[in-house]
């Protein structure tokens, strides 16, 4: 008896891990797809929470047949937890239904996870019945536990090995071998011998499809993908951070990279941005420079065409788009071989840590990070932010800060213009045509936009067209803004609604 219970407590456990990785699951997939952490969060756990309480409801006309009940549940609940990251994706890159494609899992998925706790209740006292409070005491602790458990493993076992899609088949594995294994060895005299025919087929075909979509999950991944990009990809990973795509087109040169689907660079007018970036900021002291952000090496590859710059300190997060920067042979070629020239010093932090203790002042800070339009890069654009570059900054030094598109999204323009100011420095915007991304903006603190006296030779900026670059005509003048801070991003609020149609 003591052995029956322990082992309906066990598969609460197993249950609950992995119910809350199909959670965890869904909220990591929405979060790479869409960028919306918080919003993915509060959108798949609100849903799952309230459907639990529907599939809790009702599971009670199901109790009179708990076991059988159960195991079609976790059977169910295996598969469609399994697939749930494969479905999602398809409906992204071929449908455009992932928004309605995600309430429905979410809710199905909660419903199934809701019914198991009152079907599980009843099994346990079917061995030995107990008080209500002891017997909800032990269910709960198993369930807690296992939720533990299974929010230690998503991504710090399943996600680095497995991947996600491979992951949630893996643990829709795991949810169908536990749920029947409990059924067919302490309930087995509870079915009757056309419930075992059914459940055993039913358990075989769980297997077989989860089986299949693990064998063909790279194909389909890869298949996927390239039907989110224009041209033929060329590489592909899943960083720590983030995944990290190169393509590259058929029968020209234009090799572009991508960080979580955002375009970061199309070698085909790279240069102009890169140019119109680092170039202004270096006029003044620039013995020693501080670039945040820039991993594939191309504004670094600008700022050492100085002979007179000693070093370079390149803080980057993900280590692996350095490596594709410097491995991957046509961007090794793009930045110039950039990281290894002796110069270089590599920091693989986050930024806004990093600045908190950093050791050093610089004579120019080049801030090149990713677009505020996740919840994780609005941080880098806030006031607190800001403020903390002033710790790094040397008498007389000058920052630039890239700062989108005044065009597209000037909202955000101007609120990474008002943020710098209300961090204290004196601000210079300018703005620039790169064809790939439309109408740019920078934003220089600290002077005004001038080129350095002995300025390498460019293929785009001169002292005319940076003079240009300073006037904003009226349909992309100065918008009245509040700055942004940490507990208040209104650059993300901004950014999500300005792109949302590009």
């Amino acid at each position: 008896m003591r052995f029956a219970r322990s082992a309906v407590l066990a598969a609460v456990f197993v249950c609950a891990a992995c119910g809350l990785v199909y959670e965890l699951a869904l909220v990591t997939l929405g979060s790479y797809l869409i960028g919306d952490t918080a919003g993915q969060a509060s959108i798949v756990l609100g849903v799952m929470v309230f459907a639990m309480g529907i599939g809790a409801l009702a599971a009670k006309p199901l109790q009179s047949r708990a076991a059988v009940s159960f195991a079609v549940i976790e059977m169910a609940l295996a598969l469609l937890g399994g697939i749930s990251v494969l479905a999602l994706y398809a409906a992204f890159a071929w449908l455009d239904l992932y928004a309605p494609a995600l309430v429905a899992t979410a809710f199905v998925l909660g419903a199934l996870i809701g019914a198991e706790i009152p079907l599980l209740m009843v099994l346990l006292q079917r061995i030995r019945e107990q008080s209500p409070g002891s017997a909800v005491a032990d269910l709960f602790a198993a369930d807690y536990v296992g939720a533990l458990l299974g929010g230690l493993a998503f991504p710090f076992l399943l996600l680095p090995v497995f991947g996600q899609l491979r992951g949630a088949l893996v643990v829709g594995a795991v949810n169908a071998v536990a749920g029947t294994a409990l059924v067919f060895t302490l309930f087995r005299r509870d079915l009757s011998r056309r419930s075992r025919a059914g459940l055993t087929a039913g358990a075989v075909a769980v297997g077989l499809l989860l089986g299949y979509a693990f064998v063909v999950a790279h194909d389909f991944e890869v298949t996927a993908r390239q039907q989110l990009y224009r041209d033929p990809v060329v590489h592909a990973e899943r960083s720590r951070y983030q995944e990290i795509v190169l393509t590259k087109s058929v029968g020209s040169t234009d090799l572009r990279l991508y960080l979580n689907g955002d375009l970061q660079f199309s070698s085909v007018d790279e240069y102009r941005y890169h140019e119109a970036l680092v170039h202004p900021a270096l006029a003044g002291p620039r013995t020693d420079l501080l670039v945040l952000g820039a991993g594939d090496g191309l504004a670094v590859r600008e700022a050492l065409r100085y002979p007179d710059v000693r070093s370079v300190t390149v803080v980057e997060l993900d280590p692996a788009v350095v490596e594709l920067a410097r491995t991957w042979p046509a961007l090794r070629a793009l930045n110039g071989g950039a990281f290894d020239d002796p110069r270089v010093r590599l920091v693989h932090e986050d930024a806004f840590a990093w600045l908190r203790d950093a050791p050093s002042r610089f004579d120019a800070v080049i801030v090149d990070l990713p677009d505020p339009d996740e919840t994780a890069t609005a941080k880098l654009y806030s006031v607190e932010f800001y403020t903390l570059l002033h710790n790094v900054l040397a008498p007389g030094a000058r920052m630039v800060v890239q700062a989108g598109s005044p065009y597209f999204a000037p909202r955000s323009f101007w609120c990474i213009e008002a943020s710098l100011r209300e961090a204290g420095f004196t601000t210079a915007p300018y703005h620039v045509d790169v064809p790939s991304f439309g109408d740019w903006g920078f934003v220089l603190a600290g002077a005004s936009p001038t080129l350095p006296a002995d300025v390498p030779p460019l293929r785009f900026l001169t002292p005319d067209v940076l003079r240009a670059a300073a006037v904003f005509p009226p349909d992309r003048g100065r918008v009245a803004v509040e700055p942004s801070t940490l507990l208040h991003p209104r650059v993300l609020e901004y950014a999500r609604q300005e792109w949302r149609n590009y």
